[in-house]
């Protein structure tokens, strides 16, 4: 799969934003106690924060990213966390009881993973086509 650097470095800024918006619009700029009382230990107000700022990160380093390679490594690792994170939760929870308790909650906990999942693959890509020798 051959990526373009210009449709890389809007990938960058997609992840970021996703990472921004999702969790402060599902969590209702952070009134939804639903959301952390689901997963504390990763939904935390705390989390949700941290994961805006992991947001911030990928959009900052968007238009550098061929400069931090290893840093879009680090990303691969920790969306690879999340999407386990998820999955877990997944095959051990019911969405039916967080669409009960809260329907922004509920579709959170349906989507957040799958973005990550996608997000991973895409830093995956993204780090592999960096460690390849370039012709000069």
């Amino acid at each position: 799969m051959k990526l373009k650097n210009e449709i890389i470095k809007k990938g960058f800024v997609i992840a970021g934003i996703m990472n921004i918006t999702g969790p402060l619009i599902f969590s209702r700029f952070l009134t939804n106690g639903t959301i952390p009382q689901i997963d504390p230990d990763v939904m935390s107000n705390f989390g949700l924060v941290q994961i805006a700022v992991w947001g911030l990160i990928y959009i900052a380093m968007s238009q550098k990213y061929e400069q931090l390679k290893w840093l879009i490594g680090v990303f691969v690792i920790e969306k690879l966390i999340y999407s386990v994170n998820w999955t877990s939760w997944m095959i051990n929870n019911s969405l039916t009881s967080v669409y009960e308790k809260d329907a922004m909650a509920g579709v959170f906990y349906t989507i957040y993973g799958i973005n990550d999942l996608f997000f991973f693959l895409f830093f995956l890509v993204v780090f592999f086509k960096l460690l390849k020798p370039t012709k000069n």
